[in-house]
């Protein structure tokens, strides 16, 4: 197994940084685009209104089975809300 170079792992960080800052932008896009507040949506996925806010915040991170009920719910791919692909 090759070893990544210093550089090399700080150009990997910053790439899942920038994923993981693009998917709590797309979960509050496709929220706000379906006109649905944090506690509608909350209700729909079964966590609490704080709990939501905290995955859109990036306080909290979003749990698989969560990614999931989102993107059935507003039928996209998790690689879509992941910021993987642009549809």
């Amino acid at each position: 197994m090759q070893l990544l170079h210093k550089s090399q792992y700080a150009s990997f960080a910053y790439c899942k940084i920038a994923l993981v800052i693009k998917m709590y932008a797309r979960i509050r896009e496709l929220r706000e685009d379906n006109d649905l507040n944090q506690s509608q949506i909350a209700h729909i996925i079964k966590v609490s209104q704080s709990t939501y806010s905290r995955y859109e915040s990036g306080y909290l991170d979003v749990p698989s089975e969560v990614l999931i009920a989102l993107s059935k719910y507003y039928k996209v791919s998790v690689d879509y809300i992941l910021g993987l692909t642009d549809k």
